[in-house]
């Protein structure tokens, strides 16, 4: 048999390590309950799948960019939220959800600019920062985060600083709920000629605060990046957006309708109803934070600390005598709930565990009547 060629051998997708621990909690009346990955379970506004089924714009190609009157309702919202402004017709464009976008932008940028080769993030967030860059044939760098779980700028080395493509900041972050100081990111950014972009996507359930975002001092040298997936339980229509400075949204647009990227216009359409309703995500930041609320208590009767997050829907927990795995495993037996080993999440995020509260308040009874409470 000949030998296989030379090359890249994508690592084991993180959440699919845990499917050997699933039996573990089947034993449980109901089955395990999976709190492992944020996948939204809460009801879709009836208008927005209304808005869906009526668009009547199946049949053609959707602009790449997205419509004008989805890129307006995004600014208009952004507005509305935050009080930053954005040009529609300029700084604004439509992406395919936000992973698409996140694991794609380092090949995109580094085409831009082929002479950086280095893509910073937290040392502490969602995966697909890494994986982007090593997409690209990127140098990969964990920035570090401090105990707020906020990304440390004076923890990047003036080497790192030189070679950066970009620099990518989340906020609230994902795992740990870490806010940024966002105006602060923006100026370092500018001061080190390095694109920042911010993934703002859980911007509506920030908890310590007002909604943040990166783009409140202006757009130079600046990228949010927000999706729907979470605000309005759309994660699988995949709509999401980025804004801000215009030449390289110019520039990541115009590579983007090359590479045949187009939101479909059904889900444009919902999009747009999506924006334009603020109940339905009140709604959802009660049912978040409750839940919060609840699984925190489920914990502590395991005998750990458990402090709420600063923004998110997640809860990011220190497992006894730091080990995570084993931790895993016990809530498995005992309570019948899946998690993430806080691992997935960069090595600084050992020792600790992640639950996405995305569960039914149904479900939450479930364990509390397992476990006595």
């Amino acid at each position: 048999m000949p030998d296989k060629p030379d090359g890249f051998v994508p690592p084991p997708y993180p959440y699919d390590r845990l499917n050997e621990l699933k039996p573990l909690g089947q034993h449980h009346e109901g089955g395990l309950i999976d709190f492992s990955i944020g996948t939204p379970m809460d009801p879709t506004p009836p208008a927005v799948v209304q808005a869906l089924a009526d668009s009547g714009s199946e049949k053609g190609y959707p602009p790449s960019i997205g419509r004008p009157e989805l890129r307006f309702a995004f600014a208009s919202w952004l507005a509305e939220r935050t009080g930053a402004e954005v040009n529609p017709e300029t700084e604004v464009a439509a992406a395919i959800g936000t992973k698409e976008f996140v694991a794609g932008l380092p090949h995109w940028m580094r085409l831009r600019r082929p002479d950086k080769d280095t893509v910073l993030y937290p040392a502490v967030s969602y995966p697909s920062y890494d994986m982007g860059a090593i997409f690209a044939g990127c140098r990969a760098v964990p920035v570090p985060v401090d105990e707020n779980w906020s990304i440390r700028l004076d923890a990047i080395s003036k080497e790192d600083a030189d070679r950066a493509l970009l620099l990518w900041v989340n906020t609230p972050g994902n795992p740990a709920g870490g806010l940024d100081d966002l105006p602060a990111i923006a100026e370092w950014g500018r001061s080190n000629g390095v694109p920042v972009f911010s993934d703002e996507c859980y911007i509506e359930f920030t908890w310590d605060g007002d909604p943040r975002t990166i783009l409140t001092n202006g757009t130079q040298g600046v990228v949010a990046v927000h999706s729907l997936s979470k605000r309005s339980n759309l994660a699988g229509l995949r709509v999401g957006f980025y804004a801000g400075d215009a030449e390289i949204v110019h520039y990541l647009r115009e590579v983007r309708k090359h590479a045949g990227f187009m939101v479909p216009g059904p889900a444009q359409a919902a999009a747009v109803a999506a924006l334009g309703d603020q109940v339905h995500v009140e709604e959802q930041r009660e049912r978040y934070y409750s839940r919060l609320q609840r699984m925190a208590q489920v914990l502590e009767s395991f005998g750990v600390e458990v402090q709420m997050p600063r923004g998110g829907f997640y809860l990011w927990v220190a497992a006894p005598g730091g080990d995570a795995w084993s931790f895993t495993r016990r809530l498995a037996r005992e309570a019948g709930v899946l998690v993430s080993p806080g691992e997935f999440y960069g090595d600084q995020g050992k020792g600790h565990i992640r639950l996405a509260m995305v569960q039914p308040d149904s479900q939450i009874d479930v364990i509390e009547h397992r476990l006595g409470l």
